[in-house]
């Protein structure tokens, strides 16, 4: 017995020395490549994290800048240097109704806990250096891999993207020309990941173009999980946008690229929300509207009854002029396509309905006159529905057109 307890001893030494070998080697080797990309992390926090006037520390974790308004990252954008600021939209859409005895959720965030960005700034959640290095390279920072949204044909019939990117989707989708935007109910979880580097979020695509021509473009926004991105598990406010179907050359999260241009000073793009609902319990909802001003045609974002900002038109190309596609519903990445457990939405079936399921309700469309109508010959998508899927049905006419969505993941239904 003694014998063994020595080898055991020896072999614990021996491999502890192997590993601090491997790190020593690790340390020194490729000391230039290392040096570069410390040198491209520092360059990006410089352009991302702008001199703020005032700073709030987020009992979460987050750092608060409160950044002056014609400072913001969005007027690194080319086109956008001598662009002047539009404070609120010219019009809203006509026609907006909730009649749900649902109590709408007045948005939380969790820094506004410690304070408040004053007038004629906004707050910006600060990058740290820790997050970048969690990125795979700079360049793919605060962006989506390629195949985030549920690929559709011109005849309204799903296209099967290539499972192996990872995307697992749930949605209702409507298709017609001339879309100048949409409303929509979101009911807020906080939804179990497996590991850090999966994500779950529900929300709303507005869309033009198309993956085959590499010249998609969209418009995003919901709420996510997302622990690679926001190293916590926290419910957190997102927008997205691109133009060239998420390669590499535009678009973003949040204000993490130039691009979307923010007006509040109350609403932190990638911040926590609060509270959210519980199976079985209290039910927390939110609004989110996004819709293409008559006047100027910049794409305007609201949220919780606050303006939030907006895209300018120009920054896409056929989002210039209106989309061609709507979709809402849940998205879930894993590298382990088919086998993890992060959960979308609740992490209940739709089957099991009200408090149970996740929902989407009062699911509206603006059309060319500007005003909320509900869509036509509205679809439903998911291809994985062992896992994850979504139902339409009838709760009561105060709802509108709405959908139940989501899942457990892998489960013993699973192929």
């Amino acid at each position: 017995m003694a014998a063994t307890r020595a080898c055991l001893v020896a072999l614990v030494v021996a491999l502890t020395f192997v590993f601090l070998e491997g790190l020593a080697a690790a340390a020194t080797a490729n000391p230039e490549g290392r040096a570069q990309r410390r040198r491209e992390v520092r360059s990006l926090l410089r352009r991302l994290n702008k001199p703020p006037l005032a700073t709030i520390q987020s009992v979460d974790g987050d750092i608060i800048d409160c950044v002056h308004i014609s400072k913001q990252p969005a007027f690194d954008h080319p086109l956008l240097k001598n662009h002047t600021i539009q404070m609120q939209p010219a019009y809203n859409p006509g026609g907006m109704y909730d009649k749900s005895n649902i109590a709408p959720h007045r948005i939380a965030q969790t820094w506004h806990q410690n304070g408040k960005c004053p007038e004629n700034t906004i707050p910006i959640r600060r990058t740290k250096y820790e997050d970048l290095l969690r990125a795979s390279s700079t360049r793919r920072y605060g962006k989506k891999r390629p195949e985030s949204i549920a690929n559709l044909n011109s005849v309204n019939e799903p296209v099967t993207p290539n499972i192996s990117t990872g995307h697992q989707h749930a949605i209702a989708y409507a298709q017609v020309d001339n879309y100048h935007g949409t409303k929509a109910t979101f009911n807020l979880w906080k939804p179990t990941i497996g590991r850090d580097n999966d994500f779950s979020l529900t929300q709303l695509w507005i869309t033009g173009g198309s993956y085959r021509g590499n010249d998609l473009n969209t418009i995003e926004a919901g709420w996510q999980v997302y622990p690679d991105l926001y190293k916590d598990r926290n419910t957190r406010l997102f927008v997205y946008w691109t133009r060239d179907a998420y390669h590499q050359t535009t678009g973003c999260y949040n204000l993490q690229c130039p691009g979307f241009i923010q007006t509040n000073n109350q609403i932190a793009l990638g911040g926590s929300i609060s509270p959210t609902s519980t199976y079985g319990g209290a039910q927390y909802d939110i609004d989110i509207l996004v819709w293409k001003d008559k006047v100027g045609g910049n794409w305007w974002l609201q949220v919780g009854g606050y303006y939030v900002g907006y895209w300018p038109s120009f920054i896409f190309s056929y989002l210039q002029n209106s989309a061609s596609s709507v979709q809402w519903g849940g998205e879930v990445y894993s590298p382990d396509v088919g086998q993890t457990s992060t959960h979308m939405g609740s992490g209940h079936f739709p089957n099991e309905g009200f408090r149970q399921a996740s929902y989407i309700r009062n699911i509206q469309v603006v059309d060319t006159s500007n005003s909320l109508i509900p869509p036509s010959d509205v679809g439903l998508i998911a291809r994985h529905n062992n896992s994850y899927n979504v139902q339409s049905g009838i709760y009561g006419s105060d709802w509108g057109i709405y959908i139940y969505y989501g899942g457990p993941g892998k489960n013993i239904n699973s192929p």
